[in-house]
Formats: structure tokens, sequence, C-alpha cells
């Protein structure tokens, strides 16, 4: 759901695109920090925020880091 918001922003597109770990930080809704797989041997760590329910809010890309490898620790950021 959040894959346009990074194309958008990084100005290219990505035909890889999966999702290998995750972890979650409960703030006023929910923090997903994200690692996924673009391609390659080129990862991308996406920290994407969930609202509370009743906000009714679509999901949202809040941060990211390129230049990832697969063994790179998945850290709060």
């Amino acid at each position: 759901k959040v894959k346009t918001q990074l194309e958008e922003k990084e100005g290219k597109t990505f035909d890889v695109f999966t999702a290998v770990e995750f972890k979650t930080q409960v703030v006023a809704g929910t923090n997903y920090f994200i690692k996924v797989h673009v391609g390659n041997d080129e990862f991308l760590h996406l920290r994407v925020f969930r609202s509370l329910p009743h906000e009714n809010k679509p999901l949202s890309l809040h941060g990211y880091q390129s230049s990832k490898t697969k063994d790179d620790e998945l850290a709060f950021f």
C-alpha cells in the first residue's frame, strides 16, 4: 500500500517489492519498520504509520533508509 508513495519519493519504480522482515512500535497508532527487497542485492528499510482505527486514515510512509543489505539489522528510526 505504500509502494507508490516510495516510488514518488525515489523517482523510480520497483519491479521487485517484497517485505522480508518487520517490527512494530505502538505509539498513537502503530509504526511498522519493514525491510523490503527491491531487486538484486538491494534492500530498503521503511517506516510506515497506521493511525488508530477511529481516525480512518490510510497507511502512510513516514520515512525510509536506502542502500541497505540483506544482513543489515532492522532498527527503529
